[in-house]
C-alpha cells in the first residue's frame, strides 16, 4: 500500500462509508420501502437521503475548514445534526 498516503483516519472514514452502505442494503432487503415526497418536493428513497446527506455533509466540512470555524470534530456534530434533518425531512 506505499503508493497511497493511507492514514487511520482515511481508513476510518473509508471503513464507516463501507459500512453505512452495506447497512443500507440490509435495510433495502429486510424493509422494504417506497419513495416519500419531503419538503424538496421530490421523491426520495432511502439511499437518495444518504447520498444527499454524504453530499451535504462533504459541504459542510469543505465550508468549516474555508472559514476556520473551530475544531474540525465540531462538523462532525453539525453533519449529523444534518443528516437526522434530511432523513426525517427530506
Amino acid at each position: 500500500m506505499s503508493w497511497m498516503a493511507w492514514t487511520l483516519e482515511t481508513a476510518i472514514f473509508f471503513g464507516v462509508i463501507a459500512s453505512i452502505l452495506i447497512f443500507m442494503t440490509f435495510l433495502a432487503i429486510k424493509y422494504p420501502e417506497t419513495p416519500r415526497v419531503g419538503v424538496l418536493r421530490i421523491e426520495t428513497t432511502r439511499g437518495d437521503r444518504l447520498f444527499i446527506t454524504l453530499l451535504g455533509s462533504a459541504f459542510i466540512n469543505l465550508a468549516w475548514l474555508g472559514l476556520e470555524a473551530g475544531p474540525q470534530h465540531y462538523a462532525l456534530l453539525v453533519c449529523l445534526v444534518y443528516g437526522a434533518a434530511v432523513f426525517r425531512w427530506v
